[in-house]
């Protein structure tokens, strides 16, 4: 009997979108989520029959299962804190601190005129 492959591919792609896509205020973590999740299911594929699986491609799975958790976790922490920030009033802050930034470009660009 022919072993199996496991393919890592979708897994990493998800997370490292997700790791993008953290940068825009945790959101990264609807992606690395389920990419954790595909790889958990995978594996419990795996523990049912390991015989019919390659090992190589059984701890490629594994360390992309770890990569999706540790990107999991630092998109839903960014998204906590941005939750958090928001509702005490940081977005005052964030407002002001666009609006002086545009102020800046705008400046900047009328200088090269």
């Amino acid at each position: 009997m022919e072993q199996q492959k496991l393919n890592p591919a979708l897994v990493y792609v998800l997370s490292f979108i997700g790791l993008l896509c953290c940068c825009f205020g945790g959101l990264g973590v609807f992606l690395a989520g389920p990419a954790y999740i595909v790889a958990n299911n995978n594996l419990k594929k795996v523990s049912d029959d390991p015989e019919a699986y390659e090992p190589t491609s059984v701890s490629a799975m594994k360390t992309a299962k770890t990569v999706a958790l540790v990107i999991t976790i630092i998109c839903a922490l960014t998204l906590i804190y941005n939750i958090y920030d928001l509702a005490t009033g940081g977005y005052e802050e964030r407002k002001a601190i666009m609006e002086e930034f545009m102020r800046g470009f705008q400046e900047g660009a009328n200088n090269a005129q």
